[in-house]
């Protein structure tokens, strides 16, 4: 497997040795900002029991929430694949966008123009500090890996996708695939 350095728009794949990390265990993790201060990223693959409408009364929507990480899980952030219609949006990479004008959302959902394959919302963010998360990468906490999926991925809503990654790296990590996520269940 070719080693990548941590980067805007690539994945973060939790290695099977986080076992027992509440936050990242099984976690597949878009990197989404790197500066001199760290990286941001979402986790993808944990939906929560909410719905949009939870969060934002105003919109009876049933876009599912996702868990994005154990940072600031009082903020709703979101990513999506529509700038042109979603102003002050920031590029990540591959036609995936970060924020941007969330009136400019409301005004679309309440006319039910977003679907769940073009915008993504979270409960909090993934973060590391400057060196921190090199140091995870060190002692093997996360393989860096490609999105292939470009912006596809928004929609990407499957919660086996840490299980297909797994598979799709092949060796060793095909019988991490069905190992019970607490292996000490065996």
């Amino acid at each position: 497997m070719t080693t990548l350095k941590p980067a805007k728009g690539l994945l973060l794949v939790a290695e099977p040795s986080i076992i027992g990390d509440i936050s990242f265990n099984r976690s597949v993790v878009l990197l989404a900002e790197y500066n001199t201060n760290g990286f941001v990223g979402f986790i993808l693959n944990k939906p929560l029991e909410y719905r949009l409408r939870d969060f934002v009364p105003e919109v009876n929507s049933k876009l599912p929430v996702y868990n994005g990480g154990p940072v600031e899980q009082d903020n709703l952030y979101f990513i999506h694949c529509i700038p042109e219609i979603i102003p002050d949006s920031i590029e990540i990479s591959n036609g995936i966008y970060w924020g941007g004008d969330f009136n400019a959302i409301i005004d679309l959902l309440k006319e039910d123009k977003l679907k769940k394959d073009q915008i993504r919302f979270f409960l909090g963010y993934s973060g590391w500090e400057s060196q921190q998360l090199e140091q995870e990468l060190q002692v093997n906490s996360w393989v860096v890996a490609p999105n292939n999926y470009n912006n596809s991925i928004i929609g990407k809503t499957n919660i086996n996708f840490w299980k297909e990654k797994m598979i799709e790296f092949g060796g060793d990590y095909v019988l991490w695939s069905n190992a019970p996520e607490n292996p000490s269940y065996n």
